[in-house]
């Protein structure tokens, strides 16, 4: 199948399993969260690419593209990649008790592993993810340059960080060497910035003002310490 095809497969078996046809969807309050362990380097990796574009596109999944810095060495630097990110993918190994890491890798509310490029398996997590949902919901607002961040109390829940994360939508980049050398790639959900902004364990409700600035998008997360499941998590566009 050449890459046009693949891309309409993509995005047929996205329609149907995440229900663009009608399929009873999970409210958007309790969004699923997508992260992508990508590279510009990886020749496996555009397809997981347009994958996580096509998941980014709906209001109840929250798409995040983090580009890795091991691949850098074949030939191409990936201009997105952070050391972070692959210190992020290693965490979630040591939590999966996975050997390795590779791209594309998805992690799904954090709990679930995926190959990014097998759309099948992609969209049937999503949607079991999807059917669950997240335990607590968490209201986010900005009020020019404050993040106003709460959640109510919630009784049980695992010690958790705080995470506020931004990202570019999307940018084309022309790749001269490497794997994906001579090819024009258009990258969605890239991650910029990722910080720990607080610590919470339900026992009280959450109150907490984060600054921001500028116009990118912004993500909180809260997710269990040790990089466990995602509890809540919201967007603003």
């Amino acid at each position: 199948m050449d890459s046009s095809g693949m891309m309409k497969a993509l995005a047929a078996m996205t329609a149907v399993i995440l229900g663009m046809s009608g399929t009873p969807l999970r409210a958007d309050d309790t969004p699923v969260v997508v992260e992508l362990f990508t590279s510009q380097g990886c020749s496996s990796c555009p397809d997981a690419d347009e994958m996580l574009a096509q998941l980014g596109e709906r209001d109840n999944v929250i798409a995040l593209a983090l580009h890795v810095d091991y691949w850098d060495y074949i030939g191409w630097k990936d201009k997105f990649a952070h050391s972070a990110f692959t210190k992020r993918q290693k965490g979630y190994a040591r939590a999966f008790n996975n050997r390795a890491i590779y791209t594309p890798q998805m992690v799904v509310n954090g709990v679930s592993d995926v190959v990014g490029n097998r759309a099948i398996d992609v969209s049937e997590t999503v949607q079991e993810h999807l059917v669950k949902g997240l335990p607590v919901n968490l209201d986010v607002t900005r009020n020019g340059d404050t993040l106003s961040i709460s959640a109510p109390r919630t009784h049980g829940l695992a010690d958790a960080d705080i995470f506020l994360i931004r990202y570019t939508p999307s940018e084309t980049i022309d790749i001269p060497r490497g794997e994906n050398a001579g090819k024009s790639i258009t990258y969605s959900h890239i991650v910029t910035e990722w910080s720990d902004v607080g610590d919470w364990n339900g026992t009280s409700a959450l109150s907490a003002s984060v600054p921001v600035a500028g116009d990118a998008p912004v993500v909180v997360l809260v997710q269990a310490k040790n990089q466990g499941r995602i509890l809540a998590a919201a967007r603003l566009r």
